[in-house]
């Protein structure tokens, strides 16, 4: 990969993080956890080892107010994390 299509690359997954985060209504909550931009940049990292982008952009595009991430996000771990920090909505199971 040159290095222009790294950069179109996270450029695409940090839009994906940025949605999925908005979505879940985590967003304002990860701008308060103590290292914010290395949270976000590992947050990042994992959206981008994940290779399934073509798929979450659709779900993102269909689900309008959903409850969790899909099963194969690779920050389900982290928005739970959110979600109970700020009080908001997470199933477990």
């Amino acid at each position: 990969m040159s290095f222009f299509g790294y950069l179109i690359s996270v450029d695409v997954r940090t839009e994906l993080t940025g949605r999925m985060m908005q979505k879940l209504g985590v967003d304002r909550q990860l701008k308060t956890v103590p290292d914010q931009a290395a949270v976000t940049s590992r947050a990042v990292d994992r959206c981008r080892s994940c290779g399934r982008q073509d798929e979450c952009a659709v779900w993102l595009d269909e689900n309008e107010q959903p409850d969790d991430p899909p099963d194969y996000c690779r920050n389900r771990d982290l928005i739970a994390r959110l979600q109970r920090a700020g009080g908001l909505r997470w199933r477990e199971g």
